[in-house]
């Protein structure tokens, strides 16, 4: 079943940072705050993607009122990260996830009804405008990523207690589809519903597919929350097991030569792991992986992990937040996995990861939250610069 949704706009007030006297300036290097006139609102963002008209795309979550489940909110920018629209999508429709998947000339996400907590597709164009939307069925999506033309869909099964991996096409329809049990009990899916509901710790769900043709989820198991790799057949399972809902894989990037970076966590601390080898077969423990060790971070830390180039060095780039209420970037060689140096990001007021990516001019564009008057959550863009990446080793 396909549908055009309802939006509504209003005014969003700019806050900016940036030097008038220099277009080309401005455009490799602002901050943006996004404010509102909906005070009681929280915007988090979730993911971003640069536009062919080098603006920007922001999906996002907003808290509602009368819902126990966050809204779905799309932010439009232009190029110096001026405000262009933005939709309130109908309330009915909540819980997005990332990843806002480009895909023909569209981005694609999902997202579920308040209802019957069926998954619905949503595609939209390059101005943030939805275009349709298709009903997947199945309950609670938790993360999505390109898959060919496809896409691969992670979500729990509250029915059966199951994590699902799904091959969905743009229509939405289901091509494949592998369940996993989370184990039986209410003490196994009770961290799981609090994840929705935003009334427990946010797990860090991922989905995706190996360079080899292996796919993996990050999320529950078998009681624990674990980094799975399938062939979403018949064939063995590759286990990397957490610590129940203690510890676990936060974030995982494919490197050449079959290794991955990737970071974890235990108990609240924090581990960075920009080359690791995983076992894709068998089972193993997220424990025994060792890696960094970062006190700065606030505990069990947001982790996005990005390859990209600066100063014509390859090199994995690493944010999280720090207990200092900004957001920390971290730098490693993609080769030997050194650390080559750290930047920060944020001031006066606290600033939070939601999402990183490469630009066209070779820089990048992070899209997090930051609190207005310590109190308003609201969605902040930094664009950084190709040469401002290079001070940072």
């Amino acid at each position: 079943m396909k549908r055009i949704l309802y939006f509504a706009t209003c005014l969003l007030l700019l806050s900016a940072c940036s030097n008038d006297s220099d277009p080309e300036a401005d455009k490799a290097n602002f901050v943006r705050i996004y404010d509102s006139d909906r005070y009681n609102t929280s915007y988090t963002p979730i993911d971003i993607k640069q536009t062919p008209d080098g603006g920007y795309l922001i999906l996002a979550s907003r808290r509602l009122d009368e819902s126990n489940f966050p809204g779905t909110y799309i932010l439009k920018v232009d190029d110096l990260g001026a405000f262009v629209s933005e939709q309130l999508v109908d309330e009915a429709y909540v819980n997005p996830i990332g990843q806002l998947i480009p895909l023909n000339e569209s981005y694609f996400f999902f997202c579920m009804e308040e209802v019957n907590l069926q998954t619905q597709l949503v595609e939209i164009n390059t101005d943030g405008e939805i275009i349709q939307m298709s009903n997947v069925g199945g309950t609670y999506p938790t993360a999505a990523t390109l898959d060919g033309n496809n896409f691969l869909l992670l979500s729990y099964d509250n029915g059966n207690l199951q994590t699902v991996v799904s091959i969905v096409n743009p229509e939405g329809n289901t091509l494949q589809a592998s369940a996993f049990s989370v184990g039986a009990g209410d003490a196994v899916e009770e961290p799981i519903i609090n994840h929705f509901l935003r009334t427990g710790r946010q797990f860090p769900f991922q989905v995706g597919k190996t360079s080899g043709g292996r796919y993996f989820f990050n999320g529950f198991y078998n009681y624990t929350f674990s980094l799975v790799f399938t062939d979403l057949g018949s064939g063995g399972l590759g286990v990397v097991q957490g610590q129940q809902d203690d510890g676990g894989i936060t974030y995982l990037a494919e490197l050449p030569g079959n290794s991955f970076a990737t970071a974890r966590f235990n108990f609240g601390d924090n581990y960075f792991l920009p080359r690791a080898t995983l076992g894709t077969t068998g089972i193993s423990s997220s424990t025994d992986l060792g890696g960094f060790t970062l006190p700065e971070l606030v505990d069990n830390a947001p982790v996005k992990i990005l390859v990209s180039t600066i100063k014509d060095t390859d090199v994995i780039v690493y944010v999280s937040n720090t207990k200092a209420g900004q957001i920390g970037i971290y730098v490693y060689d993609l080769a030997s996995g050194e650390f080559l140096g750290s930047k920060y990001l944020g001031f006066s007021n606290p600033y939070e990861i939601g999402a990183i990516i490469n630009t066209a001019d070779d820089g990048l564009a992070i899209a997090g939250t930051t609190y207005v008057t310590g109190r308003f959550p609201r969605i902040t863009l930094f664009k950084i610069s190709k040469e401002e990446l290079g001070t940072i080793f």
